[in-house]
């Protein structure tokens, strides 16, 4: 996003921490109303643009909106909406982005409230895993010829009863809803998400063997001292490494495999 569409957005998510620090809101059931209006407004491309025309007054803006969803949807729902579309925005498709993402992050913050926010993390990343190495899996969660109803009948048969209601909603929602992202991406932007509910940022770490919970803990002190933030480790098992451990946050990879130093020993033999 550009300019005004991220003042817009940082704007909103503080409007929903407000809205949702108050623990009298289901934050649950918030979630899957903002998930509503961004079908909504993903579907009908003209009045996503009326909503987002800077021509048109913000509070012009928000009173159609307001009798749009009056009724529809609840009071607090209402309120966001209107407030999104009060400011100004540099695509009228960053709105529904936006909207989408507040879905997710009520869901997340209804999963922070019940002390399951750790598992949901672990549960996208495994999930994120488990599909990149089935190939037959992924084919049938991006077909384009399977209905988003069989794709969240799949979903909800994998999932159903193993991960977090959660985990199972914000999953179908991208799964069915992709709106033009790759599979990956979504996850990988859900589990951003779901750090920086808790301030931390994700290190997907990769190791030849499983770590001991006090290599765990060392690992995590060290990250987070060294990017001074909390960290969460996704950690993950490749006996290709070698040794060692690969470290990747966010663009960034810190690499101490043996594999990697033996690749650099052979290139400088080479030169």
């Amino acid at each position: 996003m550009n300019g005004a569409s991220r003042e817009a957005l940082a704007a909103a998510r503080e409007r929903l921490d407000a809205l949702t620090d108050n623990t009298s809101v289901d934050a649950a059931k918030l979630a899957e109303e903002l998930a509503s209006v961004t079908s909504l407004l993903d579907r009908e491309v003209s009045l996503r643009r009326v909503l987002t025309d800077p021509a048109q007054s913000g509070e012009s803006k928000a009173e159609l909106a307001t009798r749009l969803l009056s009724g529809q949807v609840g009071g607090e729902t209402v309120d966001l909406v209107s407030g999104l579309v009060r400011s100004r925005w540099s695509q009228s498709r960053d709105l529904v982005d936006s909207v989408e993402e507040l879905a997710n992050t009520a869901d997340l913050t209804a999963a922070q409230r019940g002390g399951r926010l750790d598992d949901v993390e672990d549960e996208l990343f495994r999930f994120g895993r488990i599909v990149g190495s089935d190939t037959e899996l992924r084919s049938a969660l991006t077909s384009r010829t399977a209905t988003a109803s069989a794709k969240g009948e799949l979903l909800r048969s994998l999932l159903g009863g193993k991960a977090q209601p959660v985990t199972e909603r914000i999953i179908v929602r991208l799964v069915t809803h992709p709106r033009g992202r790759s599979l990956e991406a979504g996850l990988d932007s859900l589990s951003k998400l779901a750090a920086e509910r808790r301030n931390r940022m994700v290190a997907v770490v990769t190791s030849a063997v499983p770590l001991s919970d006090r290599q765990k803990q060392r690992l995590g002190a060290a990250l987070a001292k060294l990017y001074g933030r909390e960290m969460h480790l996704n950690l993950d098992v490749d006996p290709s490494v070698l040794g060692g451990v690969s470290v990747r946050v966010g663009d960034e990879v810190i690499n101490g495999t043996v594999a990697e130093r033996l690749d650099d020993a052979t290139r400088r033999m080479a030169g």
